[in-house]
């Protein structure tokens, strides 16, 4: 992706079959989750195979200018974190990185003042904020924003902790905020979960994270109530992230549409990631699909069939699912899945437009997006809403359209997936970069 211009559209062609092996990418997820985790030690951690997206390079941003040492080497992350103590008067710039943004936003208790700003106003600059800006006041910290998004000024840390509660209704991000910060407070966080809990995957995540960096919590287990004593200490060492399952998917579901057989190495079947079930959900869908400790195949050219599914648990493979639905015999229908509204566009609006300019029958509700399958035709351009996951969607279904489509501002897919053009040419994809003015 380095050697692509900076803005460009893609014009993706038809593939008659697929084939081969691509290891899959770092964690986005982890990455983000390690380095923090990293920089809130006292010690030297290094933090191996580190994702080269966009929102990675916002989190090290921002941590360098909290006050932590980031030397990077080759995959590698060496980090002397700033502990309990990040730089006060800090502005942190976090690009259009949510989950950055909301961890940070929930650090920034141990600090007396820190601004939050963000560079894409349009997206994340009206993302809500609000529900953890609510609970961080709770607290005693002072906060001041226009309508709860960003940016945001924290002032009055560090606060004590205590009792909260904070609402995981419109994201799961809020509560892992909270969780990074409770070890470090003096007297912890007793966080109370209310509203529907959304995503529960990432937040198990979450206390993964904490517990591989040697910290101590108590939790129920529908994740309503989470206890972390304070005055603990994150504890540095090494640590390698994982696989990445979202991204993964992408390549799955390219595996499974198209005739061949691809292989994604390097995803563990015991990963706590969510969208590790987009393998569960491809075999319900009929793929010709197996995991073993080393990594997932899927042989393709099968047919496939509709399912109806709480989307949920999945929430960042729904897009790339969807281009296996629209390859599946009837129609398929995702539920529970609300929260794609609050993403960088409007996933299910923006996905049902586009589904619909290919000429397939697509509908939505407020929390629902279905999809039927049928005949793709292609030979017309799709907008990617500046949205990773619908460019990785769009990128394949023009694999099995019959005329090449153009995918308009494909630059967006380095927010998460900065390989995943190069990881499908790999595969036998082909595509052409057409570069776009500044």
């Amino acid at each position: 992706m380095s050697t692509l211009p900076t803005r460009f559209d893609v014009r993706v062609h038809p593939a008659a079959r697929l084939g081969g092996t691509v290891q899959a990418q770092p964690s986005k997820n982890y990455t983000g989750r390690f380095l923090l985790a990293a920089a809130l030690s006292e010690g030297r951690s290094v933090v191996r195979r580190v994702a080269t997206s966009e929102d990675a390079e916002a989190m090290l941003r921002c941590l360098r200018a909290w006050g932590a040492e980031v030397e990077l080497s080759g995959e590698d992350a060496h980090i002397q974190g700033f502990g309990a103590a990040p730089r006060p008067d800090t502005r942190l710039e976090v690009g259009n990185a949510g989950a950055v943004a909301r961890f940070l936003l929930a650090v920034s208790a141990l600090t007396d003042s820190t601004r939050l700003e963000t560079d894409s106003p349009h997206s994340l600059g009206t993302r809500p904020m609000g529900d953890l800006l609510d609970a961080l006041t709770a607290l005693g910290l002072q906060v001041k924003s226009e309508g709860g998004c960003l940016p945001v000024q924290v002032g009055g840390g560090p606060i004590r902790g205590g009792a909260v509660s904070v609402s995981a209704e419109r994201s799961s991000q809020f509560v892992s905020g909270l969780l990074f910060t409770a070890p470090l407070l003096e007297d912890g966080l007793d966080l109370s979960v209310t509203g529907q809990l959304k995503s529960e995957a990432p937040i198990r995540q979450t206390l993964d994270t904490l517990r591989r960096f040697g910290l101590t919590f108590s939790a129920s287990d529908d994740l309503r109530r989470l206890q972390v004593p304070g005055a603990q200490a994150y504890q540095a060492g090494e640590y390698t992230v994982p696989g990445d399952y979202p991204g993964s998917a992408a390549l799955l579901v390219a595996g499974a549409i198209r005739p061949g057989e691809v292989r994604v190495a390097g995803l563990d079947p015991q990963d706590l990631q969510g969208e590790r079930a987009a393998v569960d959900v491809l075999r319900q869908m009929g793929a010709d699909i197996s995991q073993d400790a080393g990594g997932v195949t899927v042989r393709g050219g099968r047919p496939l069939r509709a399912v109806t599914l709480d989307g949920d648990p999945f929430t960042d493979a729904v897009q790339v699912l969807t281009a296996a639905a629209a390859q599946a015999q009837g129609c398929t229908t995702w539920q529970n899945v609300a929260t794609l509204r609050l993403k960088e566009c409007d996933r299910i609006s923006e996905t049902r437009a586009e589904l619909l300019k290919l000429g397939l029958q697509a509908g939505e509700t407020a929390d629902s997006l279905s999809v039927c399958g049928g005949r793709l035709a292609g030979g017309v351009p799709l907008d990617g809403h500046g949205d990773h996951r619908l460019i990785m969607l769009l990128t394949l279904l023009g694999l099995c359209a019959e005329q090449p489509v153009t995918v308009t501002g494909a630059e967006y897919i380095r927010k998460s997936y900065p390989d995943f053009f190069s990881h499908l040419e790999a595969l036998g994809a082909k595509f052409d970069y057409l570069a776009r003015p500044h």
